[in-house]
């Protein structure tokens, strides 16, 4: 009984050993194999010429039609210098930020080859080197090919050059090389389009700044974008350690100048940014970096980079923004330079911005307004909508139109001029604009402050950095909430998409110098809320356009869906907006004013009105804009509504928070509803209040909110850091 068994071990034992051994030859072989393969490699790979590929190859950008050109990624500003032209701070920081063994290792190390050789063996990728040596080389071939011989070359390059070219050699040809950002190879260039001066009277700090600047560009220009300055600021002391650990500064340099960066003059941008195209340039560039591009070989690769614009819509886009700006400037006997337009145009389905104007000249001010989150007003009311559609409310549910408190808040809620509805349903109240009803919806949701933000996140209204605005309470949907035009265009492109989010993205694929496909653009369906509530939604943002405050834009001659939005801090309206769409196309207008965006928009109002509304200027801008990129599109119609959660009554709000009813109104919706209601809402005040201005609501919207924030912001450079109403 017992010796079966011992045999059984005995044979299992030699089993395993026989495997261990076969696959103990195998990696043997497999290694043989690879050394074999590093041997022949180094001796057949020669060194090519260093510059020839890459100051010849040009990386332009074009439309969405492959064939107009946008512009070029190319325009390559060098001036080779000689090692002893380079100051000796420059090379010490490149060294510390990038190498720090550089005068001692070999350009590539035993253990990487040994590891490259395995990689071989295994299929697997071989991974870039990160000694200056291989970076060098690596920017030698700017094909950005993630072939296997490509690779394979790229190695044994770097290996033959760290054996044939002295360290001194090596260090002047990658900085003469390397890619600095603002268009600038090379540390010459660099030197002048960051500091204005040489390369041999860079400073120790100016020298630190581009040693940093160099490991990526779009990260640590501090011209690039909000936050690079802060983290320039931690690699800048990060390449000061190194230089004091490698003795190449003292422990009290490293001391006071890690204290601050150096100062920047001011430096043209180059020319290719010029005009609003500058603005699309910089996001294609951007989106490409972020999909993994590097930034030197963009700029010089040769690649045809076919990006989401449309030449025309984007025309019409400069024209209606500019136009509408300059008018109102003239109007208001304004300077045009004090207000700014924004427009964002998403195609709906893609994700893909068919359209976008961001500020007049990126040169001269590289603030893009269509990227810049600021207070949304009313168009954030879509949101209150569809969250209360998607928890158990139905476009017939009735709240309260009149001026009431919520509980636990010491603040009325009121409507613009202190106008008095009655119960309203959502239709009326969208159509309108109520802020009363709005905040009656908010309380009745459980947890109806976070389902909105939720809600609006999930339908693209993406949340800032720190959120502005965002905090959850009662009177979030009157939109002090902060968002940026590109995003509230996209998320209103989600209603349009039957409830289903796409990214916006501005690239749409990327070919090389042999016209093949190296990278796409994927597009990828998110559901962000239900068909049957997108479907509603839409109905109600169609009730703005068809009888409410967007009525400016129903000439368009096709169906529209949409909301206008005016947001203000105290007195002032810092923000006007109108957000819309088609069946097919998803666009924003947003208008701010001041050098920060949070200047007071009212002087700039149309003649006649006191304030600067939402169905004013943004309305006309969209109009403008939408006539022209709609041109020859199919007109589509919207699908009827749904009518969700329509076997429940109609709501209303607490006989304890309502204000006195101006006159009775039977909403109750019909036992069989219609695409339209069978009556239209009659809450239409008895009486004229007060303090209505003298234009009638068919003259002029009402949709700016009367309850603004009562702070304006502390730091009028800087976006209001809580502009929510007290409670």
């Amino acid at each position: 009984m017992v010796e079966p068994k011992k045999k059984s071990r005995s044979r299992g034992k030699r089993w395993a050993l026989g495997l261990l051994q076969s696959f103990g030859i195998f990696v043997v072989l497999g290694l043989i194999a690879g050394v074999a393969v590093v041997a022949v490699g180094y001796q057949t790979i020669d060194i090519p010429d260093p510059n020839k590929d890459f100051q010849t190859n040009t990386t332009f950008v074009y439309y969405r039609d492959g064939k107009s050109t946008l512009g070029s990624l190319a325009v390559q500003n060098r001036q080779t210098i000689d090692y002893d032209q380079m100051s000796q701070g420059i090379k010490d920081a490149v060294v510390a930020a990038e190498n720090r063994s550089f005068w001692t290792d070999k350009g590539v190390s035993i253990k990487g080859m040994v590891r490259a050789a395995w990689a071989i063996v295994r299929g697997d990728s071989l991974q870039g080197g990160s000694t200056i040596t291989q970076q060098y080389v690596k920017v030698l071939y700017l094909t950005q090919d993630q072939t296997f011989t490509r690779k394979f070359k790229e190695l044994f390059v770097a290996y033959k050059v760290g054996r044939q070219q002295s360290k001194e050699d090596i260090l002047a040809g990658y900085l003469n090389t390397i890619y600095f950002g603002r268009g600038a190879y090379g540390v010459q260039a660099a030197s002048k389009s960051y500091f204005n001066t040489d390369a041999k009277d860079l400073t120790i700090p100016q020298s630190v700044v581009l040693a940093s600047v160099l490991n990526n560009p779009g990260l640590f220009d501090p011209s690039e974008g909000d936050g690079n300055t802060e983290r320039l600021l931690q690699r800048y002391r990060y390449v000061l350690q190194g230089m004091a650990d490698l003795g190449s500064i003292t422990p009290q340099q490293q001391a006071k100048y890690a204290r601050s960066l150096p100062k920047f003059p001011d430096i043209p941008v180059n020319s290719r940014y010029a005009g609003p195209k500058g603005f699309l340039m910089k996001m294609v560039e951007n989106e490409l970096v972020a999909a993994g591009f590097d930034q030197g070989q963009l700029n010089g690769g040769g690649y045809k980079v076919i990006t989401t614009f449309d030449k025309d819509a984007q025309q019409a886009a400069v024209k209606a923004a500019q136009g509408k700006t300059k008018e109102a400037a003239k109007a208001a006997d304004q300077k045009a330079k004090g207000l700014h337009a924004a427009i964002a145009s998403v195609d709906v389905g893609s994700g893909e911005v068919l359209a976008l104007y961001g500020g007049q000249n990126y040169i001269k001010n590289s603030r893009n307004w269509a990227t810049t989150p600021r207070p949304t007003g009313s168009t954030f009311k879509a949101f209150a909508l569809a969250a209360g559609l998607e928890n158990g409310f139905g476009l017939r549910s009735v709240f309260n139109g009149n001026t009431w408190t919520p509980a636990g808040d010491s603040v009325p809620i009121r409507n613009e001029f202190s106008r008095q509805y009655g119960p309203v349903n959502l239709i009326k109240a969208t159509a309108d604009s109520i802020n009363t009803a709005f905040v009656d919806l908010t309380t009745q949701l459980a947890d109806g402050p976070a389902k909105i933000a939720a809600v609006a996140q999930a339908a693209g209204a993406q949340k800032p950095k720190g959120g502005p605005g965002w905090e959850e309470n009662s009177r979030i949907p009157l939109g002090v909430a902060e968002v940026s035009p590109l995003n509230m265009a996209n998320a209103y492109a989600t209603f349009a998409n039957d409830g289903l989010h796409n990214d916006t993205h501005v690239v749409r694929e990327v070919r090389d110098a042999k016209n093949k496909v190296v990278w796409k653009a994927h597009v990828k369906d998110n559901r962000a809320v239900g068909k049957d509530v997108s479907h509603d939604v839409t109905y109600a943002l169609s009730s703005v356009v068809e009888e409410g405050t967007g009525r400016s834009v129903s000439t368009l001659g096709r169906p529209v869906a949409g909301k206008t939005g005016t947001a203000g801090v105290k007195d002032d309206v810092v923000s006007a907006w109108f957000v819309a769409y088609t069946k097919q196309l998803s666009t924003a207008v947003m208008y701010v004013a001041g050098d920060s965006g949070n200047g007071d928009l009212d002087p700039y109002a149309r003649p006649g009105d006191s304030t600067f509304f939402g169905g004013t200027y943004p309305a006309q801008t969209w109009s403008a804009y939408m006539e022209k990129a709609t041109d020859g599109m199919p007109v589509e119609q919207f699908p009827p509504p749904a009518w969700v959660h329509r076997e429940m009554a109609p709501r209303q709000a607490p006989r304890s928070t309502r204000a006195p009813q101006t006159q009775k109104q039977d909403d109750k919706p019909a036992d069989k509803p219609t695409d339209k209601p069978t009556e239209k809402p009659t809450d239409k005040p008895t009486s004229k209040p007060t303090d209505k201005p003298s234009e009638t609501p068919s003259e002029k919207p009402s949709d700016k909110p009367s309850d603004k924030p009562t702070q304006k912001p502390s730091n009028p450079t800087t976006q209001p850091t809580n502009p929510t109403t007290k409670s």
